[in-house]
């Protein structure tokens, strides 16, 4: 009896399973398999048990992506001072964690996107999951910037606010993966000044500033 717990206890999840022999796959043949087919001969699996976990390549690289972010996520929050931060200071430590988590699976990710990298503008299926996570994050961080007016509440352009954010994680993600500096220090600096410029265009500018004063004399006349 006791055996056949421990039997139980140690066997791996099919899921979790079906996920590292993707990784391994990738790493060793710098490719995704060719087929489900020969995938599942691999693994020393039916086809069929297969698809009770995943439907295609695409739900395997999605459940990967969303991985990170959980990981990301749970790092950044793990941070006794993160609720303390300023709505820019949880971009910049979003960005942050999320390259050092991603460098922990940089060879994995070189091997399917560093060839395609323009592709990822046309957000590939399987970043789409990562995408909708992604946004309802960064919804967070918009709303408590314009609570604290740290963003400027403005027509039309608040709600592309979200979208320009999630620009900036392509970029970050194609930057990254074409730096050669050491210790991505260049990845670093523009992970900085991108986001500083961001927060500075969502911030008040100068032509708010403008606007406003304009307002003011037109009603006061």
């Amino acid at each position: 009896m006791e055996t056949q717990t421990a039997r139980k206890t140690t066997k791996k999840d099919p899921r979790k399973k079906i996920i590292e022999s993707y990784i391994s796959h990738v790493l060793e043949h710098g490719s995704e398999p060719k087929s489900i087919f020969k995938f599942t001969q691999e693994m020393k699996m039916k086809e069929g048990d297969f698809y009770s976990y995943f439907t295609s390549f695409e739900g395997i690289k999605s459940a990967i992506w969303s991985q990170i972010l959980d990981e990301t996520l749970s790092q950044l929050k793990e941070q006794e001072v993160y609720p303390e931060y300023s709505s820019r200071e949880k971009f910049l430590g979003f960005l942050f964690t999320w390259i050092e988590v991603l460098k922990n699976h940089r060879s994995f990710l070189l091997a399917l996107y560093q060839k395609q990298s323009s592709r990822l503008g046309m957000i590939p299926t399987e970043l789409k999951a990562f995408r909708k996570e992604f946004l309802e994050y960064s919804s967070e961080i918009l709303k408590e910037g314009e609570e604290s007016q740290e963003i400027t509440k403005r027509p039309i352009l608040s709600d592309r606010y979200g979208e320009a954010l999630w620009v900036q994680v392509l970029f970050v993600f194609k930057y990254w993966m074409e730096d050669q500096s050491p210790r991505f220090e260049k990845t670093d600096a523009a992970i900085e000044k991108s986001v500083n410029l961001a927060f500075d265009l969502m911030g008040q500018s100068a032509l708010d500033r403008f606007l406003d004063f304009a307002k003011f004399l037109y009603q006061n006349k």
